[in-house]
């Protein structure tokens, strides 16, 4: 059989002048249709020329090549006419056309003349590239593995590391027999066809996993910290139950980390034996453990090399204390602690390398982690990275530190927080490198950005409002300066509105949020409190910040509202309640207030750790016919058992209260349920006429909830959360002229008793293409008999 890439050894002299010229060739093999490529090994040039032998080059010509242009092969030659060669000139010439992988043979030879003749053999192209045989692995999966391509030039170097890139494909999948043989097909105009012939073999599957030496955690538990599974038939779907020795490595690694989190430091796998079945069709896998005792931690302290950075205090900072049974997880979050504080106070590079001192008698490991910092570093320079369309301003004024500011890495995280909330950014990584000398610091800012405008067209459904249509367009990041516009109409069977929203971030170049709102809205709320509710207004907003952690907002709102009833309801002869009744007619409520929001958390999207406070006040009266003070607070606090199972507790509390004589008007007051306390209809608790079971709404409310966050097993991408939820609350105090009759007499047909309501059930969040759609399973725990209940509540929005 003839290789097409086998080529004849070559030898360069430098003959005298009465020698006759150098002859060269170059072979290259009869073209076949279907000829399997042998191994055939590159030689290494062999220059045969006499150390005295040094001649120079005239001119240099170029022989052989074909689709190559010759400037092309003088550009990689390190030979210029002129220049005086020797047998190490020709070498280095010979290898570094190799080198190019364009050549399968190469030939240099001085004539007497001193012409320098290079003779040349140009590697095939690559016509196409196909598989035979490949059941278990698509051709695409295939495809993607290897680095040889059609127009692409054919080496056998190449194709060899190609097979062996689909063998550990196929031996990873399970397949541990196969065997890939690459086959060349001869083409004219010095091209070739590759055939990547593949036998599969049978799979190889896992019979069973025994542990020897385990006494603390029986072989089923220890199984499930394995990623490695034993075959079974209804795994149709899984690749763990197949043999791979890379997945083992990483099993070993799995329960060295199991044992070692549960105090079993010494804990070793003597052994690990894979033996494979008589029929090949398996392998049973044997783990000897030691397990040795389980250890506590003893002296836990920390050293560092100078007096900067305070050992004492650096100690106080270790989540770890003496008697506590030892985990090698705390280490590692140690470590990261130290270096936290560290970046704090300034020291970007610092070196933490924790000692173990274990005693066996007492079955202790003393814990020194020793801290060498660095100089005290500044940032050099901030680079900003991947963002093709927000300006880098808008992304530079996010950050809280700046060039020439001493580096701080608690101010680095919160500057990761304040672009991740932006919500301008699919991902954002914020990482230092080392500067032009040792007291500097390059901060790389890399940004993944994600759309920002949307125009939305849709409909929706929901518990609330049966059905919705909605026009939209929101544009967060507006020019790419941050500025967020929203432009809305959306018509409901209950609700119709339309508004526009503009907001600019930063206000005259300071740090002060600006925006105004333009609205109207109405609410045809007949069957929850027989009154239609009509609103039309504007407003200015301003936000600035009090520190890193506190915003307040300012605003004023003046609207036109008004309140509608059914023609009958409130007539001599009707039934309609004074609660309701007395707030007939349009009328302007001008209003001013502000909101003072701390939030603590440590992530503003997922937050696992952390709290939030949120304080608002609204004065009406200032002109208008209007006059109250609404208060609200509220506060969450979370807490994350692990990244997945997150626990949160909510409060809030308000209350509205009216001055210069004025009663609460309907549209003023609280309603809850719904979304606003499941279980319980919108405005399904709180105040009601009994005789038209109209819903008065309260001026107190105090609501608390407990939900926690648990895995659905999704992937993450689907956006899909579940939750446990518990609420808890009450909503009441009318005005006292409401609770009476025209005597002057309580009214038994309106109910305001303050009660305890409550109720628990499963949340389902899932932010879906149309929208954020919500599911709500709710089992009222306590209720009054008046009060409106439901066990499913289904919604959907458009998010601006």
């Amino acid at each position: 059989m003839i290789d097409l890439m086998n080529r004849t050894s070559f030898r360069a002299r430098i003959l005298g002048p009465s020698s006759i010229a150098l002859v060269m060739a170059a072979g290259l093999a009869t073209p076949s249709l279907a000829q399997q490529a042998a191994p055939v090994a590159q030689e290494t040039p062999n220059i045969v020329v006499p150390e005295s032998d040094r001649a120079q080059v005239n001119r240099i010509v170029v022989r052989g090549n074909q689709r190559i242009d010759q400037t092309t092969v003088l550009s990689y030659l390190p030979i210029q006419p002129g220049d005086i060669v020797d047998p190490v000139t020709f070498d280095v010439a010979v290898r570094t056309l190799y080198r190019t992988n364009l050549f399968a043979n190469v030939q240099l030879g001085l004539q007497p003349n001193g012409d320098l003749v290079i003779e040349v053999v140009e590697n095939p192209i690559i016509n196409q590239v196909t598989f035979e045989g490949n059941k278990a692995l698509t051709e695409k999966k295939l495809r993607d593995e290897v680095s040889i391509n059609p127009r692409g030039i054919y080496t056998r170097a190449r194709v060899q590391e190609d097979v062996g890139k689909i063998v550990e494909l196929y031996r990873m999948s399970g397949r541990i027999s196969a065997t890939v043989t690459p086959r060349l097909v001869q083409l004219d105009q010095n091209r070739v066809d590759v055939v990547f012939e593949i036998d599969e073999g049978p799979e190889s599957g896992i019979s069973g996993i025994t542990f020897l030496g385990n006494k603390a955690f029986t072989d089923a538990e220890l199984r499930e910290v394995m990623v490695t599974q034993t075959s079974r038939w209804w795994r149709l779907f899984s690749s763990n139950d197949n043999y791979d020795p890379n997945r083992l490595d990483y099993d070993r690694e799995q329960l060295r980390k199991f044992y070692t989190n549960r105090g079993y430091y010494d804990f070793t796998i003597r052994s690990s034996v894979a033996e494979l079945k008589p029929d090949n069709s398996a392998f049973a896998v044997t783990l000897t453990v030691d397990e040795g005792d389980k250890y506590t931690f003893g002296d836990v302290k920390v050293v560092t090399e100078s007096d900067r950075l305070n050992a004492e205090f650096l100690t106080s900072l270790l989540p770890i204390r003496s008697g506590d049974l030892y985990q090698s997880d705390r280490i590692e979050t140690a470590v990261d602690t130290l270096t936290f504080a560290a970046g704090s106070a300034g020291y970007a590079f610092v070196d933490i390398n924790p000692t173990y001192r274990a005693n066996p008698e007492t079955d202790k490991v003393d814990v020194t982690f020793n801290v060498r910092e660095g100089q005290r570093v500044y940032v050099q320079r901030i680079n900003v990275v991947g963002n093709t369309r927000t300006l880098d301003s808008v992304i530079r004024r996010e950050m809280l530190l700046g060039e020439g500011d001493a580096f701080n890495r608690n101010l680095i995280e919160r500057s990761r927080n304040n672009l991740r909330a932006l919500g301008f950014f699919k991902d954002v990584k914020i990482e230092e490198t080392r500067g032009s000398a040792p007291d500097r610091s390059i901060v790389n800012v890399t940004v993944e950005e994600q759309p920002t405008g949307e125009l939305s067209v849709g409909a929706g459904f929901s518990s609330f409002d049966s059905f919705t249509l909605n026009l939209g367009i929101t544009e967060r990041n507006f020019r790419g300066r941050g500025q967020n516009i929203v432009a809305r109409a959306e018509w409901g069977s209950i609700r119709q509105q339309i508004d526009f929203r503009f907001t600019e971030p930063k206000f005259m170049g300071r740090d002060i949020a600006a925006g105004f709102d333009l609205f109207h809205t109405r609410l045809d709320l007949s069957e929850y409190s027989s009154y239609d509710y009509r609103s039309t207004g504007a407003g200015v907003r301003l936000t600035y910040p009090l520190n890193n952690y506190t915003r307040l907002s300012l605003r004023y709102f003046i609207k036109d509202d008004e309140v509608m009833v059914p023609n009958s309801y409130c007539s001599q002869a009707g039934y309609g309640s004074s609660a309701l009744c007395d707030q007939i007619g349009a009328y302007i409520n001008s209003s001013a207030g502000y909101t003072l929001f701390v939030d603590r958390r440590n992530d503003p999207i997922r937050a696992t750790r952390g709290w939030t406070a949120a304080l608002r006040q609204d004065l009406a009266g200032i002109g208008g016919d209007v006059n109250y003070i609404k208060t609200e607070i509220d506060g969450a606090y979370y807490y994350g058992i692990t990244p997945n199972w997150v626990v949160s507790v909510q409060g809030s509390v308000g209350y509205v209260a009216g001055w210069a004589g004025d009663s609460i008007r309907i549209n003023d007051r609280f309603f809850k349920g719904g979304q606003s306390f499941r279980g319980f209809e919108t405005a399904g608790m709180g105040p009601r006429d009994l005789t038209t079971t109209d819903a008065l709404g309260g001026n107190f409310y105090a609501i608390g909830t407990v939900e926690l966050t648990v895995p659905n097993g999704l992937p993450e991408q689907y956006g899909i959360k579940t939750s446990l939820f518990a609420d808890v609350g009450t909503l009441g105090q009318l005005d006292d002229r409401y609770l009476v009759n025209s005597q002057g007499l309580p009214n038994p047909q309106i109910v305001d008793d303050m009660a305890l309501r409550a109720a628990a059930g499963l949340s389902i969040h899932w932010r879906s293409p149309m929208g954020p759609i919500r599911f709500d399973l709710s089992k009222v725990l306590a209720k009054e008999d008046y009060d409106k209940t439901e066990t499913f509540r289904f919604s959907t929005s458009t998010q601006f």
